[in-house]
């Protein structure tokens, strides 16, 4: 008995199947999308090649690890609590329902779980777009309390995403100002406005804010606002459409200065 074992996992949307010894360290893995065997030492070629029988399908390559590139070398130095990269959608609500949940008994459902329900509906829209080479960061915190609810970075440029819960309700804009229902109106536009301009400065690059409507039942817009596009739920899978901007380089290399939570410190 080799005393491997096969562990499943999932990287950037593709399944990895990594090859284990008893202590949990790992010697090899397997990648489906390129088909290719990736191992960590030769002394146990045979071994690994034995294990993984069951999982090959097809022809497949078999070498060393690919040289990391810049963008994963720095991945690969951040601390786990400087890492934004696994903040899931509503990350900060999250954390927040936890320390305080909302009473057993409450007439009015609580705000934060509404706006919480939005950004995850959002977010995993975004989130499936990893396939067409955009990655994605949830609940980006910026000095002050001021957070982007998504960047979303990829072949057609870096976006700031901010999500409005409107479920069965009519949304109204006459920018800035923006209405929900029979709420009161709020200068939202300028406010998403100069999260993306402190954004852009972070990155230095240019960064185009969205306002994504969750569950509004009917959208009326006095005329183009300035500088931020408006979508519904259903049509934020459209901002995949846009290309021809980045490499997919360049979409690692903000992705890993935009994943570690220093950059943001300074804007």
């Amino acid at each position: 008995m080799s005393g491997l074992r096969v562990i499943p996992a999932w990287r950037h949307g593709q399944e990895r199947l990594y090859v284990c010894l008893a202590d949990g360290r790992n010697v090899a893995w397997y990648d489906r999308e390129s088909s290719r065997v990736n191992l960590l030492g030769e002394d146990r070629r045979e071994d690994v090649l034995r294990v993984l029988a069951p999982f090959l399908t097809g022809s497949y390559s078999i070498g060393p690890p690919p040289v990391p590139t810049a963008a994963e070398l720095a991945r690969l130095a951040l601390h786990p609590d400087d890492d934004l990269a696994p903040n899931r959608p509503g990350e900060t609500l999250l954390i927040a329902l936890d320390r305080e949940p909302p009473p057993a008994r409450r007439l009015r459902a609580d705000p934060r779980q509404r706006a919480l329900t939005a950004e995850q509906a959002v977010g995993e829209v975004l989130d499936g777009l990893e396939g067409a080479g955009w990655r994605t960061l949830h609940s980006v915190p910026l000095p002050g309390g001021a957070r982007i609810h998504h960047l979303l970075i990829g072949p057609g440029g870096l976006f700031s995403v901010h999500t409005l819960p409107a479920r069965k309700q009519r949304v109204r804009v006459a920018d800035p100002m923006v209405v929900v229902g029979r709420a009161d109106p709020r200068p939202l536009l300028r406010e998403i406005r100069a999260d993306a301009d402190r954004a852009s400065f972070a990155l230095t690059a240019e960064i185009r804010p969205v306002l994504a409507l969750a569950g509004a039942t009917d959208l009326h817009v006095t005329e183009p606002p300035r500088a931020v596009r408006i979508v519904r739920e259903e049509e934020v899978s459209s901002l995949a459409g846009m290309g021809g901007v980045l490499k997919p380089a360049d979409v690692e290399a903000l992705h890993a200065m935009a994943r570690d939570r220093h950059t943001w410190l300074r804007v």
